[in-house]
């Protein structure tokens, strides 16, 4: 079958496009290949006037690039010249004398947005499944098919920058009043307004442009734009990412220079990026994810339409609002009717601002919101198919809520609980049916956070297993199964680095150069700050539970300085001092200072200057070392697995790809004799896992 179709109304060309056995239309050299051809049948018919460019696909327009297509080509030199020859069928696209009018109706991403903007005409659905967006950043890669160039033509510098470097998605509203999209029209009838524009000489009106966007088109205003750009994607990014500057360079070409050398500077810059380190890693991150999707199964006995939901605190609020937005309908249940409201209210507000931005519609909110039964009745949980927990980590109080589940639900009813660090089995201890008894460890904040840690012992049943990993997916998150233990995996691996981050001033680094150094290393927060952001009261709790035992039985010191930062209230930002000091309210400082007042947890306020490798050597290499060590006890299933939670539950610095494709990158014999010396000069902390060491005389990678 073709990709495409043309078929004939008067003098009205349509472009049928429906990629044979795939669910999306994604670019790739042959449809490219294609579509050069169909153009030339187009400018041939004397007796076509106009074309529209429109998918048969149900929920999208074109998805962006084939990635594996392009991975499977090894010579970046050839992924120059593919972008090239891309830019030149575009470039005559626009160019034809026919005009062609682009009709949009679901995703419309990467080169697919750039197929569009190539058209003279852009019409598309304001459907809630109709989105744009150039994410090309997030995999290391640049546009390579002229959205460098056409993004800043189409609506204006600023908006261009900001959707180019954050890659993030943009809603028809949004790109009707930038000038992206031209007109919006209902789903139902896109086709027919696309044929009525088709029909009639384009008309635009003229785009409105600010103070702010009129000083930005003289060229003094765009240097200082560019300028500023650049700073700021380095203060963000610390010059790990190529990505962001090299898309800084083909804006900067085409506006000096033109629109054909900017498309150059394009095909040039992609050719480079898809060699570089950073672009595969962040791609294999992406097939990672792609792939994590095809655990769910469509099993009747391992899906449910309804969940209930035990606990209104944030946690709560946060796993019924990716609930049901998602599709579940859901009975959230607390023990006072002020903290149902609490929740409702922080579900209505986060709503309704993706109202206010008009990525949600006023009448999706409301019906969202009715899929919510709120309750403060035990008994409403009686036919419940799946319960989450999520209280205080408190062992006792979630074994007598397990207990009163068993006793007032189902024999089947599988128990989800929603706990970051107390082992699964200890929760279960007292089950009559363990077998139904799950861990789903959920990330603060959770409509943000992409990961889900799915917790199992060897009781547990593979049909709850499915269940919690079903509603997972569906809830968008990435699901990594991990065996239980002692904090797991996450919060075992983050106990490992934070740990060393206070040994580390205690051997009298400052705070803020320990956190720069970690920043420096690609983590998006100091393991300090991120001690601040979660709650240092937090990390004591865990400390003080089957953790902080494990560490003490490897000969890992005990420290109690944590515990004394808890005891004197400094928890960090909800307290306004922990390692930082945090500006009050209406007060008149804006940004955090360091608290020097904590010093003397740590020895005094007179610190030396550490070295910035030192502290990176020992923060990251223990945080990568203890992985290794889930690895070889069993608690990670794969090393790919220990990649997906590490970056996406704790910001693990994703251009490496994660620690493992880290550690084969930099080779395990460096890391190996790396650790060793540290072990010599710090102690047994350090000590090599023995996998690791086993990798390194194989020279065996971790990652296939």
């Amino acid at each position: 079958m073709a990709y495409y179709t043309l078929t004939k109304e008067n003098d009205i060309a349509t472009i049928w496009m429906d990629q044979p056995g795939a669910e999306v239309n994604t670019l790739s050299v042959k449809m490219l290949g294609d579509f050069s051809a169909l153009l030339d049948k187009i400018e041939e018919d004397k007796e076509i006037k106009a074309a529209v460019l429109i998918s048969k696909k149900d929920n999208c327009f074109i998805a962006g690039a084939d990635i594996k297509d392009l991975m499977a080509i090894e010579d970046s030199k050839q992924v120059e010249q593919l972008s090239r020859d891309g830019n030149q069928i575009l470039l005559r696209l626009s160019k034809l004398k026919k005009p062609v009018i682009a009709a949009i109706n679901g995703a419309c991403l990467g080169g697919g947005l750039e197929v569009a903007m190539a058209c003279h005409y852009r019409i598309a659905s304001t459907d809630k499944k109709t989105v744009f967006g150039l994410p090309e950043m997030k995999l290391g890669l640049l546009p390579g098919g002229g959205g460098t160039q056409r993004l800043v033509r189409l609506t204006n510098l600023r908006y261009a920058l900001d959707a180019l470097l954050t890659g993030k998605n943009i809603y028809p509203f949004s790109a009707k009043k930038a000038g992206l999209i031209d007109s919006l029209v209902h789903k139902e009838g896109l086709y027919q307004a696309a044929l009525k524009v088709a029909s009639n000489p384009i008309k635009r009106k003229p785009k409105k442009t600010s103070l702010v966007d009129k000083a930005m088109n003289t060229k003094a205003g765009r240097n200082y734009a560019l300028k500023k750009a650049r700073e700021t994607v380095m203060h963000k990014t610390r010059g790990n990412y190529p990505a962001p500057l090299k898309i800084l360079d083909c804006v900067e070409t085409g506006l000096e220079h033109g629109l054909e050398a900017g498309l150059e500077a394009e095909a040039m810059g992609f050719g480079e990026l898809h060699a570089s380190q950073a672009s595969k890693s962040l791609i294999g991150l992406f097939l990672a994810m792609q792939e994590n999707k095809k655990l769910k199964n469509n099993n009747k006995t391992a899906n449910v339409e309804t969940l209930s939901m035990l606990g209104a605190g944030f946690m709560g609020a946060g796993i019924t609002e990716v609930s049901i937005k998602n599709g579940y309908d859901v009975v959230l249940k607390d023990i006072s009717n002020e903290g149902l409201a609490s929740a409702l209210k922080t579900i209505w507000s986060d709503f309704s601002k993706l109202v206010k931005r008009k990525a949600m519609g006023a009448v999706e909110r409301d019906r969202l919101m009715a899929k919510i039964k709120t309750t403060t009745n035990d008994e409403d949980l009686n036919a419940s198919d799946l319960v989450i927990e999520a209280v205080f980590e408190d062992i006792d109080l979630k074994q007598s809520i397990l207990a009163d589940i068993e006793k007032r639900c189902k024999k089947s009813t599988v128990f989800a609980t929603n706990t970051s660090s107390l082992p699964l089995a200890n929760i279960a201890a007292k089950a009559a049916n363990p077998q139904n008894v799950v861990g789903m460890h959920y990330f603060s904040p959770v409509p943000k956070m992409p990961l889900l840690e799915l917790i199992v012992t060897d009781k547990t049943s593979k049909r709850a297993r499915q269940m919690a990993t079903n509603i997972g997916i569906k809830q968008g998150k990435t699901v990594v199964v991990v065996k239980d233990g002692p904090g797991f995996y996450t919060t075992r691996v983050l106990s490992a680095l934070t740990h060393e981050a206070i040994k580390v001033l205690h051997d009298g680094a400052k705070i803020e150069d320990v956190d720069a150094a970690m920043k420096d290393w690609g983590f998006p927060v100091g393991p300090l700050a991120l001690m601040d952001e979660v709650g240092i009261d937090v990390g004591a709790h865990i400390a003080r539970g089957a953790l902080g035992d494990m560490f003490v039985k490897r000969g890992i010191e005990q420290d109690d300085t944590v515990q004394k930062l808890a005891e004197a209230k400094l928890y960090g930002r909800k307290t306004g001092k922990g390692f930082y000091a945090y500006p009050k309210k209406g007060g008149k400082k804006k940004r955090k200072t360091v608290n020097n007042e904590i010093y003397k947890y740590f020895g005094g306020e007179d610190r030396k200057d550490y070295s910035k490798t030192d502290i990176q050597n020992r923060i990251g290499l223990i945080f990568v070392n203890e992985c290794v060590l889930c690895l070889e006890e069993g608690i990670l299933f794969s090393a790919k697995d220990g990649d997906l939670a590490a970056i996406l539950g704790l910001g693990f610095p994703p251009f490496t790809g994660g620690p493992f494709s880290y550690l084969d990158a930099t080779g395990a014999d460096k890391i190996t004799e790396t650790l060793q010396d540290l072990e010599k000069e710090h102690g047994i902390r350090f000590k090599p896992a023995k996998l690791l060491t086993i990798h390194a005389k194989s020279g065996k990678a971790f990652v296939s």
